[in-house]
């Protein structure tokens, strides 16, 4: 299903809906299409519009302030972008920087993307011990961040410009 993404009336990001719901928002005018797929229309007895694949609502919505995104391990896949931080090959499982059995806990700064092979390799050592450096450091996205990282990479590259690098 092709998600949409929804944009507050001041233009930060709110969440993904479903093409319908896209469609059903802008067509009772509670938001207007900012980005469209170029090729695709949804058409209709009396409705001819381009398929949306950003929408902003017409009125301001308020969000109760959030400091930091919830954490789990497919957001981690995900903020790594299914890349495994010790080799770079396809990462299917979360690794703890600092293992649980030495006191490390489920956080955005302790966990990174990781293949099976060096998630066993590493086992409950740090990567010092284990002689095994990160690639990359983990870092804890924004909740806005999250949210376009857990769009699929193929909907991120199709964003706008202005958009993809607020997501990059």
């Amino acid at each position: 299903m092709r998600d949409t993404l929804v944009l507050n009336a001041s233009f930060e990001p709110l969440s993904t809906v479903s093409l319908n719901r896209a469609v059903v928002l802008v067509l009772t005018d509670k938001a207007v299409v900012e980005h469209a797929h170029p090729d695709l229309r949804v058409r209709g007895a009396a409705v001819d519009l381009p398929v949306p694949r950003v929408i902003r609502l017409c009125r301001y919505v308020r969000v109760p302030f959030r400091r930091q995104a919830p954490w789990s391990r497919r957001g981690v896949l995900v903020r790594d972008q299914h890349r495994c931080a010790y080799c770079g090959r396809r990462a299917t499982t979360v690794d703890h920087v600092v293992p649980r059995a030495q006191g490390g806990g489920d956080s955005w700064l302790n966990t990174v993307a990781s293949c099976a092979e060096d998630n066993h390799r590493k086992a409950a050592r740090t990567p010092e011990q284990a002689g095994m450096p990160l690639l990359f450091q983990p870092f804890e996205p924004t909740p806005a961040d999250a949210m376009l990282l857990a769009m699929r990479a193929s909907e991120r590259s199709e964003l706008p410009e202005w958009l993809a690098k607020a997501a990059a």
